[in-house]
């Protein structure tokens, strides 16, 4: 059977030692066999695989006990399907929610500088005008808080 030091698993996945070293203590993964003669870490392929998709769960915000709620679910396959289906849903929800954040903090920005760059050129009318979005854009920010 091949293994995998935490070096390569920590290449492979893009996770940190100290995370992977963490998933373990919170029990997201293992217990991990232990090389008899050296005592490291020594990761199997079943391993690799549930570190891979913590990975990329992790990418896109999940917490820990969502993390554990949908390696649970895993291992029921099928039946937990609607619930795993649920718990994806709400996390792109809240992705969906953030890119709407961004947006808004996005056209302050932009208008804010359309306003220095109006100033810059001297035209009191494109001044007047950013002005006019740009409070509409402070409100749309003011929502965000």
């Amino acid at each position: 059977m091949t293994t995998f030091t935490i070096q390569d698993v920590s290449r492979r996945s893009g996770l940190s030692e100290p995370t992977l070293r963490y998933y373990e203590d919170v029990g997201l993964v293992g217990p991990i066999d232990r090389d008899e003669s050296s005592g490291h870490r020594r990761y199997g392929a079943r391993d690799l695989d549930t570190i891979e998709a913590l990975a990329c769960l992790r990418a896109v915000g999940v917490g820990i006990e969502d993390m554990r709620t949908y390696l649970a679910n895993r291992t029921r396959g099928r039946a937990a399907a609607a619930e795993q289906h649920d718990l994806l849903l709400r996390h792109a929800e809240r992705i969906e929610a953030e890119i709407a954040a961004h947006r808004v903090r996005l056209g302050y920005l932009r208008e804010k500088a359309a306003l220095w760059d109006a100033r810059d050129r001297g035209d009191t009318a494109a001044e007047t005008a950013s002005t006019r979005r740009l409070v509409d854009a402070v409100g749309r920010l003011g929502a965000l808080r």
